[in-house]
């Protein structure tokens, strides 16, 4: 399963959940510990938007890309719809990517991606209480991924935390997020 089937996955189970987010919610802190839910949702519209157009072989945007307008919610839907329809972009796969870690072919960044929204996902779903539950399959394939890209020194409190430790009980979603540095409660 390459970035983009991944990505096919994991984008309409973050959009389903980010639907059922309220008005009010959007304040309750995140697992993730720069943001709270609004600040999630920001984070994660304001990446497809930068990167949608690397997708398909565009300038980044010079404006907003068309993402100000509407709730974060609306504009999260815009954003990941964009970017879901710019990784089937023909030759995004094989596009160099200038990404936060350096230039990688678009294969390689789409996985990133596929994992930063997993990881973001669970996020959301920790912080409003609502049920997340991708395919152990394509958790263990992004978890395999993931273990493989991050460095000792992307560990740095800001992109990734030091790896906790997961409970017992704790599936392979549960691992991976303790991988990226989070919490789980127990």
């Amino acid at each position: 399963m390459d970035g983009v089937d991944q990505l096919d996955e994991i984008i309409p189970l973050l959009r389903a959940l980010v639907s059922n987010i309220t008005a009010e919610q959007l304040t309750v802190p995140s697992p993730c510990a720069s943001f709270d839910v609004a600040g999630v949702l920001e984070h994660m519209i304001g990446g497809a938007t930068a990167f949608a157009p690397a997708f398909r072989g565009g300038p980044a945007p010079t404006g907003d890309g068309g993402t100000e307008s509407g709730t974060p919610q609306e504009r999260f839907q815009r954003a990941m719809a964009d970017l879901l329809d710019a990784l089937h972009t023909p030759g995004a796969q094989e596009r160099t990517i200038a990404s936060p870690f350096g230039e990688v072919p678009g294969s390689m960044f789409a996985r990133y991606v596929a994992f930063d929204g997993l990881v973001h996902g669970w996020d959301l779903a920790t912080a409003t209480a609502q049920a997340y539950a991708p395919a152990e399959q394509l958790v263990e394939e992004v978890g395999a991924f993931a273990r493989s890209l991050v460095a000792p020194e992307m560990r740095d409190g800001d992109t990734f935390a030091a790896e906790t430790e997961a409970p017992a009980s704790a599936g392979a979603l549960e691992h991976l997020v303790a991988f990226s540095g989070r919490r789980i409660p127990s």
